[in-house]
């Protein structure tokens, strides 16, 4: 029996993940015989026999007014793909993340008769309830990567699975410190702390300033404190430059992708730390991972602000957190410094506690620990299984 999956991602992060679910599935442990796959995705997946249709770099937008600018793109990959899958008609879809492309794509695919897989839940339990009935009307199943959301499916009747995140896979259960200190050239006694301003444009621009003054009351303290900033590509790295030429500081390294091949940059810095000051968003799940103790902040433009709460219709999101860490804790386990309150100051105090409150590590360390056997579940194996379930239960 041949199986034909269609899929799409549109980040490499979506990429990467299907690219392991795409090896699960042609392993042989899951599915009996040959698997073809296509659709839009990236090197990872065009490595595991992907036949691509679009790069995903045709559903890559940054922000809201390139979304605009590249629309009649977007319009024209989106029907391109539906109409090949109308006529196709694979045994099943995956959509990896990207809801805005991938719940409209489904929609259609599923009233077609196609079933549906929704890989990665959109964040439902903070932003957008409402966005629960296109997810009814569009999924045939979801996969989730949080405990948590479960219980958000069931309630609504929406069939569901938790399949752990994968980058409790990826991510050691015990990092080595010392370790990656010698890797970096580290003094394995020193004072380190990773800074991370994001990997976007806006928010380098926006945090780096802030993080590097809270930087400099730090190192009045602390004149020996050895910092790392990882980045996620030369872009990046030479506006974060531009931005420390305006506020600089002793003692920094900036880590750039590929100093370890096949691993971000961010890890290194994470492993070798004693804390983390970080912006908001998938790496404080890593640092958390990664068992150390952090600072969260994030900081939006008015603009962007008001464009926000223009479209959720909500000032803020429904539970009291931000950061990953403490919404998977249901618990303020780490500081969380936003908009007015990420001031240099507060983010200088804050982090000091994190790097020298041992005690306070210690037990961040231990409830971390339990989060990642939590979410280690072996993610692109279940995903596999789940997927095949529902393109033979479909079949059947």
């Amino acid at each position: 029996m041949t199986l034909h999956i269609g899929m799409v991602a549109g980040e490499p992060s979506g990429d990467l993940l299907a690219a392991r679910v795409m090896a699960g599935l042609q392993s042989g442990a899951v599915a009996a015989g040959e698997v073809l796959f296509d659709g839009i995705g990236g090197p990872a997946m065009r490595t595991q026999g992907l036949d691509c249709r679009h790069d995903m770099a045709a559903l890559t937008v940054f922000g809201y007014v390139d979304a605009l600018k590249r629309l009649p793109g977007l319009l024209r990959t989106y029907h391109d793909v539906k109409s090949h899958w109308l006529e196709q008609r694979p045994d099943v879809f995956v959509g990896i993340d990207a809801p805005d492309f991938n719940l409209r794509l489904e929609h259609q695919l599923k009233h077609a008769g196609v079933p549906t897989v929704h890989f990665v839940g959109p964040s439902i339990w903070a932003w957008r309830y409402s966005r629960i009935h296109k997810i009814r009307e569009s999924v045939s199943h979801m996969l989730v990567l949080f405990p948590f959301e479960t219980a958000i499916y069931e309630k609504e009747d929406i069939p569901v699975t938790f399949v752990g995140h994968p980058l409790a896979d990826l991510i050691p259960i015990a990092p080595d410190r010392a370790q990656m200190r010698r890797q970096l050239g580290l003094d394995a006694g020193a004072r380190v702390l990773a800074v991370l301003p994001g990997s976007r444009a806006s928010e380098i621009r926006l945090l780096a300033p802030r993080f590097l003054q809270a930087v400099r009351i730090l190192q009045a303290q602390d004149p020996a404190l050895q910092l790392l900033v990882p980045m996620v590509n030369a872009q990046r790295r030479a506006e974060f430059e531009a931005i420390l030429a305006t506020h600089p500081v002793a003692n920094l390294k900036v880590i750039d992708c590929g100093t370890t091949p096949g691993r971000p940059a961010a890890w290194d810095a994470m492993e070798a730390a004693d804390a983390v000051l970080v912006a908001s968003g998938t790496a404080t799940l890593e640092t958390a991972l990664f068992k150390r103790p952090m600072v969260i902040s994030y900081v939006l433009s008015p603009m962007m602000r008001r464009l926000m709460a223009w479209k959720s219709g909500q000032e803020k999101p429904y539970v009291p957190w931000v950061g990953l860490p403490n919404v998977l804790l249901n618990d303020f386990a780490v500081p969380e410094l936003l908009q007015d309150d990420a001031t240099p100051e507060k983010l200088a105090d804050a982090t000091w506690t994190a790097l020298t409150d041992k005690a306070r590590a210690e037990t961040l360390a231990e409830r971390f620990l339990a989060m990642h056997h939590t979410l280690r579940c072996d993610t692109p194996t279940l995903a596999a299984r789940a997927i095949y379930n529902v393109a033979t239960r479909h079949a059947g």
